[in-house]
């Protein structure tokens, strides 16, 4: 279950793929095409429930509701959630409903970067979330030991699939691609000898990009062969800031609202930069390191499991644009070091990250699930 179809589309198409030869699975989701599966070859059938992204108490109330009767009428042996809302929804419901084992995955915690009350509230929902839990899934390491570490959840009761990360990267698909880096980059303006900062994903503060956009105009003030690219939905308006911080090389800052091709954004970089203040697991990392392309990150929780410092990249210091601008400058004055460590970036993420390594240990963990139910 998950609250939008996004989710499944992007996260859990190779494991419901694996897992469809062995059970009987149905997919509960918000969506207006209960037939969204179809195009990626899976007959499965699809249950639509109204779950809003947003606190909404009647429509949680009656989703909730719903799910119990839903979960009651197909009496299934396990409910594996995925997002927040969807978690504490079917974690309540299936609590109610008496299903028997019960699993949520972990992908971060918005309440991390909040204080107060709506980071007290935003904790208690995880808490209860874990409560009705029968396992608890965690898409990192680093994050399961924080979880821990704030009560959250248990030892006992978590568990991380494989190495991290909820589904692994496909190394085929994000793979070093000459072809696309020079068409991308003929595209943009950008020439060969120009060192691409690349960040992709949403543009909000908690990514930190502000912080990235001081850091790249103390570069820019230094070199002239360098560029950035930022792609993915602006959520909270962040481009005139980062083109007033950035404003004596405006020029040289590239926007792109959406792709369906990332990798090929990721082939035409020479480093990834995710200076966030929260992850789950920095999956976008991990497919830039299989393109061949070294990260930057900020040495939070999520991120710390992405990068081997020093190996496949270099960490930063949250929030600090000063120390970001120096690892820049490191790689810009250093071609070799950006090909070295691309290099082992790319060996790393096949052998530690792969979806075929993930959905593997997927199927192991349902498995044992079912042998000792």
């Amino acid at each position: 279950m998950a609250a939008v179809e996004i989710t499944i589309k992007a996260f859990m198409i190779d494991h419901i793929r694996a897992m469809r030869n062995m059970y009987d699975i149905e997919v509960i989701v918000n969506t207006e095409d209960v037939n969204f599966l179809k195009p990626f070859g899976l007959d499965v059938a699809v249950i639509r429930v109204d779950i809003e992204r947003k606190i909404s108490l009647f429509r949680d109330l009656w989703a909730l509701i719903y799910l119990f009767h839903v979960f009651r009428e197909n009496k299934y042996d396990i409910v594996h959630s995925i997002t927040p809302k969807a978690g504490l929804l079917s974690m309540l419901a299936g609590f109610f409903a008496g299903i028997p084992v019960r699993i949520h995955t972990f992908t971060g915690q918005v309440w991390t970067t909040r204080k107060g009350f709506a980071r007290w509230s935003l904790k208690t929902a995880d808490k209860l979330i874990a409560f009705c839990a029968t396992q608890i899934l965690v898409d990192s390491h680093s994050q399961r030991d924080f979880l821990i570490k704030e009560k959250v959840v248990s030892a006992l009761k978590s568990h991380v699939i494989a190495n991290g990360s909820i589904c692994g990267v496909d190394t085929k698909r994000f793979s070093p691609n000459p072809e696309a880096r020079m068409n991308l980059r003929k595209k943009l303006g950008v020439s060969e000898s120009d060192v691409v900062f690349l960040f992709l994903g949403r543009l909000n503060w908690d990514k930190g990009l502000l912080d990235l956009a001081m850091a790249f105009s103390v570069v820019c003030g230094v070199h002239n062969n360098v560029r950035l690219v930022l792609v993915g939905p602006d959520e909270e308006n962040l481009r005139g800031r980062i083109l007033e911080f950035c404003k004596s090389c405006s020029e040289r800052v590239y926007f792109e609202d959406y792709t369906d091709r990332p990798e090929q954004y990721m082939a035409a970089a020479d480093v990834f930069c995710l200076p966030s203040y929260r992850e789950g697991f920095g999956i976008v990392v991990i497919e830039a390191a299989s393109v061949g392309v070294p990260a930057i990150g900020s040495r939070i929780y999520g991120i710390t499991d992405a990068i081997e410092d020093g190996i496949t990249g270099f960490f930063h210091e949250p929030g600090n644009a000063d120390e970001l601008a120096v690892i820049m400058k490191r790689f810009i004055d250093n071609p070799i070091l950006i090909k070295k460590m691309g290099e082992a970036a790319r060996v790393r993420a096949q052998q530690l990250f792969s979806k075929e390594i993930v959905t593997s240990a997927m199927l192991d963990y349902y498995e044992k699930l079912t042998c000792h139910a």
